[in-house]
């Protein structure tokens, strides 16, 4: 008995490690098993205890609870994108210490815990790719010792603090793009002994963040470009082991003679599509091949002749083309003579008689480039704005001090200033006249301080201002008397403040504005005049405020709108002709995460060939109107949209059918097609009309060998050759 009692346990046993749950597929041969776009809203607990890969993409679980997963500890894969998750409680993956890659992307994730990632003490890649973290506790990562790359592309992160990814000892990639980094703590790197590349591309960050780069001795390569960069200082990037710098479509203006002079193992360098006039000789970079230089408007006179000299010299390939003179425009950098890069004026040597002025000596505790015309006293603790900067300073930087106020007057002699920054610097008031004399300002930067309105002499004195960046002050409305006075203006941001309505004079006199960047705020009216004045307008960004139907009213008048972003505004509804009056120019259009219920028939009513890319994932609507004409689609994001894969979808069905896009658009019902790609879905072959249009896609030759074989046959295959052929 006591032999045929051990028999049975051990049958038990392994009908329980081997037994597949409804509605998933195992291949227990292998250890997989996959629960693929399905409705589980639950971890599945009786998942065979012997998985080694777990599959669970496209369920709706929001919360993965304590010890989800506790019942399959021999996982060494998990994948959950597209799960609509949340929230990871503390210990959710506990007991998972075989686990070495997981896949949490395309999630609604928001903030990390400390405990969260806890019990994953073998995990080696971990992504969290699309999600919404805006912050991440202190120790979030402190378990993941043996983790080897960090994906945090495309989420909401703003800034990093000290110690943030402390306990990633073996970490060797960090991805940090597309977010909206501002600041990075000094000590944010930190305890990253083997990172070997860093991205920090398409962020936020208006100045080179040396401090917290200054502990990356291993870091090889740094990805810095699309940031809104306008110039890197001496000494500014002191990593030891860095060999390729990508500093690429940013803003720059100016780089110092030794900025690199601390990085001396520095390869390539990649400069393109910023805004150099020119570049100094780079001081000890010894090392340095290829500089790329393409798309920056290059004026190649006698100023270059010493770059060009250097460049020879130190046999480094130079990419790039003159702008400038026009007798040398679309030369190649490295075909130039020396004698053919002139200066307009001939230099004369000063009068015996009348002595060559001397520059100013620089402020105390600041540091001056005479050279580049640079002025930095950035983070000195300063409460008073310094004067007695050289006259011909064309870039000051002031970030991090606690000025409070800008009084009247407060850049007496610096006609030639370009660029001023003034981030972070506790400012709550700009009065009147601040700005008096700076008559050559062209780029102001104001982000993150405590400015709440602006008298309407703010600006006076500086006419020529067209970058003007206002993000993370206290505005409740936009400052339309001081906008007045710059008639200039191409560029403004004033995202995440308080604005809570756009109203008819707002804009007046900013004919010549291209950008508006108004994320963030809490925008729940505009006014149908209020964008009117702006008739150049390309970009509008309206995504995280409180609008409840697309404002067409206020977009007439916009002929040359391109951009416009709704993401994240609670519409629920979308009106017929919502988009008419921009019909004729926009190119991008972002509808996604709104809740959006019901589109209207006719709501893209003249939209067509000139849509280039299309944002409507996570929504609640059921179907979408006709958008056969939007021929010249590259992007068209269908994600997370419950649709209802009946007869009336069909049209639907057929364009997806001929697109050879990634849409990712599934089913919501009917029960049967729930989870399933709209593509692949069976419930459109009992509609009318489906056997001819199957029949309509055929080619020649197909047609004329489908006269023997059955039309059902034929239209049983065609979905699989519409699979192949597409990547939907």
């Amino acid at each position: 008995w006591g032999l045929l009692l051990l028999v049975a346990a051990l049958a038990l046993g392994e009908t329980a490690a081997t037994r597949c749950p409804a509605p998933c597929v195992c291949d227990n041969l292998r250890a997989h098993v996959l629960c693929l776009n399905g409705n589980l809203t639950t971890i599945p607990s009786s998942i065979p205890q012997l998985t080694k890969r777990l599959d669970l993409r496209g369920n709706s679980f929001t919360i993965i609870p304590v010890g989800a997963f506790l019942a399959t500890p021999y996982l060494t894969h998990l994948d959950l994108q597209r799960c609509k998750v949340e929230r990871l409680e503390e210990g959710a993956f506990r007991g998972l210490g075989r686990l070495v890659y997981l896949n949490l992307a395309s999630n609604g994730i928001a903030l990390l815990y400390q405990e969260s990632l806890d019990g994953l003490s073998s995990l080696q890649q971990l992504i969290l790719q699309r999600n919404r973290i805006e912050e991440i506790q202190p120790g979030a990562f402190g378990h993941l010792g043996s983790l080897t790359v960090l994906d945090l592309r495309a989420n909401a992160l703003v800034y990093l603090p000290d110690m943030v990814f402390q306990g990633l000892q073996v970490l060797r990639w960090l991805r940090l793009s597309h977010n909206t980094l501002h600041v990075l703590g000094s000590e944010a790197f930190t305890a990253l002994p083997a990172l070997r590349r860093l991205s920090l591309d398409h962020n936020e960050l208006q100045a080179l963040p040396g401090e917290a780069l200054a502990r990356l001795d291993g870091v090889a390569q740094l990805d810095l470009g699309h940031n809104p960069i306008t110039y890197v200082a001496e000494e500014a990037l002191s990593m030891a082991s860095l060999k390729h710098l990508f500093l690429d479509h940013a803003a720059l203006q100016d780089v110092a003679p030794n900025a690199f002079a601390r990085s001396p193992q520095l390869r390539t360098l990649d400069l393109r599509e910023n805004q150099l006039r020119g570049l100094p000789p780079l001081a000890g970079t010894r090392g340095l091949a290829r500089v790329s230089l393409a798309g920056n408007p290059l004026l190649c006179s006698c100023l270059l002749r010493p770059f060009r000299d250097w460049m020879v010299r130190a046999r480094v390939q130079a990419e790039g083309s003159c702008a400038a003179p026009p007798a040398l425009r679309g030369r190649p950098l490295d075909s130039l003579r020396p004698l053919e890069m002139r200066c307009g004026r001939p230099q004369l040597p000063p009068s015996p008689a009348v002595p060559s002025e001397q520059p100013r000596p620089c402020p105390q505790g600041c540091a001056c480039s005479p050279d580049f015309r640079h002025g930095s006293c950035e983070n000195r603790g300063l409460r008073e704005i310094p004067w007695g900067f050289p006259g011909d300073t064309r870039l000051l930087d002031l970030r991090r001090n606690a000025f409070g106020t800008v009084p009247p007057g407060a850049f007496p002699g610096l006609k030639e200033l370009v660029s001023l920054h003034l981030q972070s610097c506790s400012i709550g008031a700009l009065h009147p006249g601040a700005l008096r004399g700076l008559e050559s300002l062209v780029y102001l930067y104001l982000t993150d301080n405590r400015l709440s309105t602006l008298a309407a002499a703010a600006f006076e004195g500086a006419p020529r201002l067209a970058y003007l960046d206002l993000d993370r002050n206290a505005f409740t409305h936009l400052p339309a008397g001081a906008l007045q006075l710059l008639p200039n203006l191409i560029s403004l941001h004033l995202q995440h403040n308080a604005i809570r309505e756009l109203v008819e004079g707002d804009l007046a006199r900013a004919g010549g504005l291209r950008w508006l960047y108004l994320a963030g705020n809490a925008i729940g009216h505009i006014a149908p005049t209020a964008l009117a004045p702006a008739k150049m307008l390309e970009k509008l960004h309206l995504e995280g405020n409180s609008l409840v139907e697309v404002p067409t009213a206020a977009l007439r008048g916009l002929p040359a709108l391109s951009e416009l972003k709704l993401s994240r505004n609670p519409i629920k509804h979308m009106g017929n002709s919502a988009f008419l009056p921009v019909a004729s120019s926009l190119q991008h259009l972002y509808l996604d995460n709104m809740g959006l219920e019901r589109i209207s028939p006719s709501a893209f009513a003249g939209l067509g060939p000139k849509i280039r890319s299309l944002y409507l994932e996570s929504n609640k609507m059921s179907n979408i109107p006709d958008m056969s004409n939007f021929t010249g689609l590259e992007i068209l994001n269908l994600r997370d949209v419950p649709f209802h894969c009946d007869c009336h979808l069909l049209p639907l069905r057929r364009w997806i059918d001929k697109l050879n896009l990634r849409v990712g658009a599934t089913c919501g019902s009917p029960a049967e097609a729930r989870g399933l790609k709209v593509k692949l879905s069976t419930t459109f072959q009992t509609c009318p009309g489906w056997a001819q249009g199957k029949a309509g896609r055929a080619s020649p030759d197909k047609t004329k060998a489908a006269s023997k074989p059955s039309k059902k046959k034929r239209s049983g295959k065609s979905p699989a050759r519409g699979f192949k052929k597409s990547r939907v």
